[in-house]
């Protein structure tokens, strides 16, 4: 078995953050093309340089056997064909498939008997044999687990997470069968450090998956709501969860802004198939109302401080520190922080954007915002804390002060400076 993995080509389609590093690292063991639809990111790949600052140039050089193509051709010749396409939600909150039908139907055009399709894209349980398969039948004139087989294999990249990378992340793994699913076991092996977990179907690996983001989800829209309840009863939340987090089996959760490409999309999806079967999903549903309302809460309280310091709401300057969807990382998808920024305008604010780790000119593009290279001194009504980047928290007290009129608030929604600091906190 191990024979022929060593002389299969694997293609991972779609090299964004979960795409890269598992070509990367196939890459450094086997033959690996990377394919990605986007021509620049191919040809910056080419030039080592990973825009999302997740793969340093030096590990890009260590994939000796890894190249890159933007030309569904080149990689026809290929076995095992790894998708790992983004699966966001539309403007409705339904699951969003169009890029995960795209792929299966570009890979169906190219596919030969015997070729192994793993998908990696969080999906609704089903959604491999459901949708992707049918598709990839259709496009190659073969048939499912006779000519070509199947594989789920859920994706766990962390953006921005120094520590947990995908080779010390257990892997699970599943296939439409028995024998390919030790196929797909042995494949991964080979760069998971970690050890791979075998799932019993497709189905329960899919789902797996959508469940450990939709736990998270319910679990912060918890603290949100207790935030919420501490701030009525003037208890500092932070002080209350250290306390709370002194008992072994407490779950040591934060509130926040719920973003992304994962916490905030994947439970619309597990709720999508719930409705679909005649159920109704309410502690997702209500977790994800929560999660979804608190950039408008968080507004309304730092308006609230305003007017306690008599600063003009209507006309005012807002700093927004932090833009992407967490600490550390450049990925600005699905971001809540924009939650803010809109609410903020429709009072007729004048917002200002600081994250160094975006690309301040690519935001720019998607977004009709202001997003500043540097903080003015003294231009601030209202100074706000809505990502925990480490360089945020170099900050001084005095270096964020500056920033800020004679009136000026801060408001602290990711308990970045000490409660004294700061004149609100979620």
């Amino acid at each position: 078995m191990n024979k022929i993995f060593k002389k299969c080509k694997i293609a991972v389609v779609g090299l964004g953050y979960v795409g890269l590093p598992l070509a990367v690292e196939f890459g450094k063991k086997q033959t690996t093309i990377g394919f990605d639809i986007n021509k620049y990111r191919i040809k910056t790949l080419k030039s080592f340089n990973d825009k999302t600052k997740e793969i340093s140039k030096k590990d890009l050089k260590k994939a000796k056997k890894l190249s890159y193509t933007w030309k569904i051709e080149d990689i026809r010749n290929c076995q095992i064909f790894i998708i790992t396409v983004p699966t966001p939600i539309d403007k409705f909150k339904q699951p969003d498939l169009s890029s995960l039908e795209k792929s299966s139907e570009a890979i169906g055009s190219i596919l030969k008997k015997g070729d192994i399709v793993v998908y990696e894209s969080t999906v609704y349980p089903g959604t491999t044999e459901e949708v992707c398969v049918p598709i990839l039948e259709k496009a190659s004139g073969l048939k499912f687990n006779k000519d070509f087989y199947c594989g789920y294999s859920p994706e766990r990249i962390n953006p921005g997470d120094r520590n947990h990378r995908l080779e010390n992340i257990k892997k699970v793994v599943s296939g439409s069968n028995s024998k390919i699913t030790n196929k797909i076991v042995q494949l991964y092996k080979k760069i998971i450090k970690a050890g791979v977990f075998k799932a019993e179907s497709i189905k329960i690996a899919e789902a797996a998956k959508i469940i450990e983001n939709t736990q998270r989800d319910v679990n912060i829209a918890l603290i949100n709501e207790l935030a919420i309840i501490f701030n009525k009863l003037n208890i500092d939340t932070e002080s209350v969860l250290k306390a709370a987090e002194t008992k072994w089996n407490f779950l040591p959760f934060k509130p926040g802004l719920v973003g992304g490409h994962c916490i905030g999309v994947d439970p619309y999806y597990l709720a999508h198939k719930a409705l679909k079967v005649g159920y109704n999903p309410e502690i997702i549903l209500a977790g994800r109302r929560l999660n979804d309302s608190m950039g408008v809460y968080v507004v309304e309280q730092v308006f609230k401080l305003m007017n306690k310091k008599r600063a003009y709401v209507a006309n005012s300057t807002i700093l927004i520190m932090g833009f992407t969807f967490k600490e550390n990382c450049s990925d600005y998808r699905n971001t809540r922080v924009v939650d803010l920024v809109t609410e903020f305008i429709k009072y007729n604010c004048n917002v200002e954007i600081y994250d160094p780790w975006i690309d301040i000119d690519e935001a720019k593009k998607k977004y009709n915002y202001k997003f500043i290279d540097i903080p003015k001194t003294g231009k601030y009504d209202a100074i706000l804390y809505a990502v925990a980047h480490n360089k945020f928290k170099n900050f001084s007290i005095s270096q964020i002060k500056k920033f800020g009129k004679r009136k000026h608030i801060i408001y602290d929604i990711k308990h970045c400076l000490n409660s004294k600091d700061t004149d609100g906190r979620l």
